[in-house]
């Protein structure tokens, strides 16, 4: 772990959503979008609550993201709706009105205003909603919401995940809970594909704008499957109020340590993935430099195949620190390493008998350390091998 990190303890941490905020009623169906399993639910916040949110940059946006973005501009949530299985991305302006009659058709049913329902849709792209199976499935799901099911939120947001991704935890009085999906399409530069955070704690807009943020920044926005940024790329905080007052800075170092353990969930889920990468670089002469040669490593197709592999390839390594021709890395000051095993240093080659090296890297979670020797910046980055699964997985998508 990098010393700026933040962390909660394994007591405070619970990967499970047995502890759950106060006042959040969730429901969800299947409706049929694709197959018979959840793809559509809704939470409600039973008071006004506060809300912030960052958003994917691909200029190829889905349709819930635009109307996510406005319906967030002042601050103010009481609903989310999410569908999986369909983006609603590439279909016109039919897709954009089929997103605000969405909203209209929640917020009738569970008595807030269209305004204050936050949407979001994943999936496949370029596929008109069922709008006629979603109207359905909107009817009377407001008389089904209950408290104590954020679980069932979490599974049905998922598309090609193999399971799903939540957190929760205690923050001085309060709680919060944490969920995410995405195994594909994944390198963000907001957010991850999709990521909420519920929590009972008393706090305004901008405080959770700025604690968002932050956990963003060093969480999903540090985390690759496939260099692919996704055209709904969502992560948003909801604060009720209903738990109290909390102090900002701890729950931000709450968040920050939450949304660095889902991202890691989501690289450990990554599409045919059988090891989560870690990468850490350290001694970069600034941040940026340091975030650059963490992302070009674990974003190496023949990094990735190597890990995949068990192949103690650490030339690969080498090759991807060095293609980064704006920092100035200078081989006689680099250190390499596999986990404790040093590979390379001052400019030479460390001997390592092959068995321990590759008895590592057959291991489920792989952590390469780099030392540039150049400054006192780090960063670290997340990801997972490259696999015939994964090819398999999106060769086959659509259908």
């Amino acid at each position: 772990m990098s010393k700026g990190e933040p962390a909660l303890s394994a007591e405070a941490m619970r990967p499970d959503l047995s502890l759950q905020p106060a006042g959040y009623l969730c429901a969800a169906r299947n409706v049929g979008i694709k197959d018979q399993t959840l793809d559509f639910t809704v939470v409600l916040s039973t008071t006004p609550a506060s809300a912030a949110a960052t958003f994917t940059r691909n200029r190829f946006c889905g349709h819930p993201v635009t109307v996510g973005r406005q319906h967030v501009a002042d601050g103010l949530i009481r609903a989310v709706v999410v569908n999986s299985k369909n983006a609603n991305v590439a279909t016109g302006a039919q897709g954009l009105e089929d997103t605000r009659e969405i909203c209209r058709l929640v917020g009738a049913e569970v008595g807030v205003p269209a305004e204050e329902v936050f949407p979001c849709s994943t999936g496949v792209i370029g596929r008109p909603l069922p709008m006629e199976r979603i109207r359905q499935g909107v009817r009377g799901i407001g008389g089904q919401l209950a408290p104590g099911r954020l679980e069932e939120f979490a599974r049905a947001i998922l598309t090609t995940d193999t399971r799903p991704k939540w957190r929760s935890a205690r923050v001085g009085a309060c709680v919060l809970a944490g969920c995410c999906k995405g195994a594909g399409m994944i390198e963000p530069n907001m957010a991850t594909m999709l990521a909420f955070f519920f929590t009972d704690a008393a706090l305004t807009a901008e405080q959770l704008r700025q604690a968002l943020g932050a956990a963003v920044d060093v969480s999903f926005n540090m985390l690759s499957v496939d260099t692919d940024t996704s055209t709904s790329d969502t992560a948003l905080l909801v604060a009720n109020g209903q738990g109290g007052s909390v102090d900002p800075v701890a729950f931000g170092s709450a968040l920050t340590a939450m949304a660095r353990e889902l991202a890691q969930e989501v690289a450990r889920d990554g599409e045919g993935a059988t090891k989560l990468l870690e990468v850490a670089v350290s001694g970069a002469p600034d941040r940026q430099a340091a975030r650059q040669i963490a992302k070009a490593v674990v974003n190496s197709p023949l990094v990735k195949t190597a890990v995949w592999g068990a192949d103690p390839n650490w030339g690969r390594v080498a090759m991807a620190v060095g293609k980064c021709s704006a920092v100035p890395v200078d081989p006689d000051l680099l250190r390499i390493a596999f986990g404790e095993l040093e590979v390379f240093a001052s400019g030479e080659p460390r001997e390592q008998a092959l068995e321990p090296l590759e008895r590592y890297l057959a291991g489920s979670r792989i952590r390469i350390a780099i030392d540039l020797g150049l400054g006192s910046s780090e960063a670290t980055a997340w990801g997972c091998d490259l696999t015939p699964e994964y090819v398999h997985i999106n060769g086959d998508y659509t259908t």
